[in-house]
């Protein structure tokens, strides 16, 4: 293995091991304590390792993530795991689970009266969904009346993510049309002078499912 020093052998295959049998990421600090060697040659070693992971072309790979390292499938072999994955899981979250999800990772920290005025269902079912599986948890309490409980992201969402920090989530424009998208979507789905809704029809938009 090549780095700008000599590194023992079985310093790099201890670390290794550390980093196989993981089930979360592990900070350098622990290692760096299991292995006693300094932080800074934890970090030396395990960025040396990622890269000699990624010339071989391994269908693995060692990153950082959620402030530690672990070893992790692949980016660009994610639709065969997902394969194994979820061939017979039973517990797959909602889509009301992963809407707000995706609302506490984008907007926090927010209260669950935050996130029912953006959903327009009451989040509770679903956030206790969320915070015993691990995902969310409070993270303070608002400032206003009633001092409501705050909730954000734990690390285990960014683990199982793949995401050393939330800076690393795609900007939430990425999923939003631009003016000239939605101005040219009114254009076509404006009605033609002169023409009404049929009043036989009721046209009231249905309530939202609950979750």
């Amino acid at each position: 293995m090549a780095s700008g020093d000599a590194v023992a052998q079985e310093t790099v295959r201890a670390i290794e091991a550390i980093l196989m049998v993981a089930q979360e990421s592990v900070p350098a600090q622990l290692i760096a304590e299991l292995v006693e060697i300094p932080v800074a040659r934890v970090e030396e070693i395990c960025g040396v390792l990622a890269s000699v992971y990624e010339d071989a072309g391994h269908g693995f790979q060692v990153a950082k993530v959620a402030g530690g390292w672990r070893f992790q499938s692949h980016p660009d072999l994610a639709n065969y795991v997902e394969r194994f994955v979820l061939e017979g899981q039973r517990t797959r979250l909602s889509g009301a689970a992963l809407e707000t999800l995706a609302i506490i990772a984008y907007k926090q920290p927010i209260s669950r009266l935050q996130i029912a005025s953006i959903r327009g269902v009451d989040p509770e079912a679903v956030m206790r969904t969320l915070h015993g599986r691990g995902y969310i948890a409070p993270v303070g309490r608002d400032s206003g009346p009633g001092l409501a409980v705050m909730w954000g992201t734990t690390p285990l969402f960014l683990d199982k993510l793949g995401l050393a920090s939330l800076e690393d989530m795609p900007p939430i424009s990425s999923f939003v049309p631009d003016a000239s998208l939605v101005e040219a979507l009114e254009q076509t789905l404006r009605l033609e002078p002169g023409l009404e809704l049929d009043s036989d029809v009721d046209h009231a938009a249905p309530s939202p499912d609950g979750d």
